[in-house]
């Protein structure tokens, strides 16, 4: 590169000439922000995680897990189909004494709801020498059809009943975890997001604070050439972009890792992970601060549906089942059944073979127990009232604390909605001052350190302004979360 020059290299003139070399040497560092540009917006950040994040997938999978475990309970419920065959025999095949026995026994068991009591279907075909008399039966075997009932202890409540109805209470405590860790990543993810706006918007603010003082370096640069200008002038105006270029660069790197963070909450539905685009920026926030009939059912909300109010109701209500179930462990038992008989015929002349019940063929039993002090029974009673009375006063503070939380959070809101007002009018008069100075220096009237710091001082309070937008989007996406819900 060879320069031409018309005068010779003296004081200011030098120095002007190693600023200018300076400047296309230094100035190259800094990236240009990209022509092409798309707004990734909130709702879109919304859409590819709710679909594909990793931790919102497992949280989907709560309920289903809970349904598995209302179906494992209704296998209380399964009929049950037993068979079993014993034999022995001893001796010459012909000899009918060879036979010691011949032990077939079934039974088809089918619980019922109503009662806690069991139908059972029988068939049993026990012959031989060795048969005790009172299970002998004829070679055609021996049906029954009977029913076992509790009459007092599981008559209004057993285990397999209050099992099924705790597993179908851990339904709603299921889903309340589910929505509990969905608002939880979401929130995160809002928080990250707003980073992002806030890095943005200092990379865009102190980029065009860059080009102004770069352009007006070598404005400056040019007078002092003519000796329009104070060749001091000309450094001042250098160290500022200079000044500058090192905060813009800091606020480059600020932005990618802004960017990088957010990209964590990005995936594909092939649960592969995504990177946002560099040309992706963010969405202006929506100004406005939540209206008080929003905070009003925000308030509602929360006290009815917040997830932690709901699985603590659904753990009250447990308790309660449980107690009542240990409340019926305090009855004796007393276990009634009565079974018909019937001996079908060996062979069958007409038709198949047929059973013929009759009342005058029974088989009847009651059972009977009851513990005389009951302290085990009396003592778990006990326990569960006392923890349900932990979870009740659990609940109690619980929802104070919720309903504080939300109403601190509305609180942020509207001290930062008057800040943003406060830092709006300031950022107006900034720029009137900066313009009024930029003018008398034009003129000749001002200086350019109080251009320059007047500029920076613009620079300065646009960053706030968007420092305090992106805490009150970040105190909305709080508000909500504090409300147990999304928003």
């Amino acid at each position: 590169m060879t320069l031409t020059l018309k005068q010779p290299f003296t004081g200011w003139r030098i120095v002007i000439v190693f600023l200018l070399l300076g400047h296309v040497l230094t100035a190259q560092p800094v990236r240009t922000q990209p022509q092409d540009t798309a707004v990734f917006s909130l709702n879109d950040l919304s859409a590819l995680m709710l679909a594909n994040h990793p931790i919102i997938r497992q949280a989907n999978l709560l309920s289903e897990e809970a349904r598995q475990e209302v179906m494992q309970a209704r296998g209380g419920f399964d009929p049950k189909l037993a068979s079993g065959f014993d034999r022995k025999q001893f001796g010459n095949p012909d000899d009918a004494k060879s036979l010691y026995y011949n032990k077939w026994a079934n039974e088809l068991k089918v619980p019922v709801w109503w009662g806690g009591a069991d139908l059972k279907l029988t068939y049993d075909r026990f012959v031989g020498q060795a048969v005790n008399p009172e299970t002998r039966t004829s070679n055609s075997g021996l049906a029954g059809v009977g029913l076992s009932i509790p009459l007092g202890q599981g008559l209004l409540i057993d285990a397999r009943r209050a099992t099924l109805k705790q597993a179908q209470t851990m339904l709603t405590a299921a889903e309340a975890e589910r929505v509990k860790q969905i608002n939880k990543v979401w929130f995160s993810a809002a928080k990250e997001y707003w980073t992002w706006y806030l890095a943005y918007q200092q990379v865009t603010f102190l980029r065009e604070g860059f080009d102004l003082a770069d352009t007006r370096f070598l404005a400056v640069s040019r007078r002092a050439q003519i000796g329009d200008a104070a060749a001091v002038d000309s450094v001042e105006a250098k160290i500022t972009a200079q000044d500058r270029q090192v905060q813009l660069e800091q606020a480059l790197v600020s932005l990618q890792n802004a960017k990088l963070m957010l990209s964590t909450y990005l995936w594909n539905d092939s649960s592969q992970p995504l990177e946002l685009p560099d040309r992706a920026v963010p969405q202006p926030p929506a100004e406005g601060v939540v209206k008080a009939d929003a905070f009003q059912q925000l308030l509602a909300r929360a006290a009815d549906q917040h997830p932690e109010l709901l699985k603590l109701d659904a753990k009250v209500q447990q308790l309660a089942i449980e107690e009542r179930f240990r409340r019926e462990l305090l009855k004796p038992q007393i276990n009634v059944t009565g079974t018909l008989l019937s001996q079908p015929p060996l062979f069958a002349t007409q038709g198949p073979a047929y059973y013929d019940f009759s009342l005058n063929n029974y088989k009847v039993g009651v059972d009977f127990l009851f513990p005389l002090f009951l302290r085990k029974e009396r003592g778990k009673l006990k326990q569960v009232q006392i923890k349900a009375q932990q979870t009740t006063l659990e609940r109690t503070q619980t929802n104070r604390d919720i309903q504080n939380g939300v109403q601190a959070a509305y609180n942020d809101l509207l001290a930062l909605e008057r800040q943003i007002q406060i830092q709006q009018q300031s950022v107006r008069n900034q720029v009137v001052l900066v313009r009024a100075e930029q003018q008398k220096f034009d003129m000749g009237e001002s200086s350019l350190f109080l251009v320059n710091t007047r500029e920076s001082k613009l620079i300065d309070m646009q960053i706030k302004l968007a420092e305090l937008r992106s805490k009150y989007q970040k105190a909305v996406a709080e508000l909500y979360y504090t409300a147990g819900t999304r928003g």
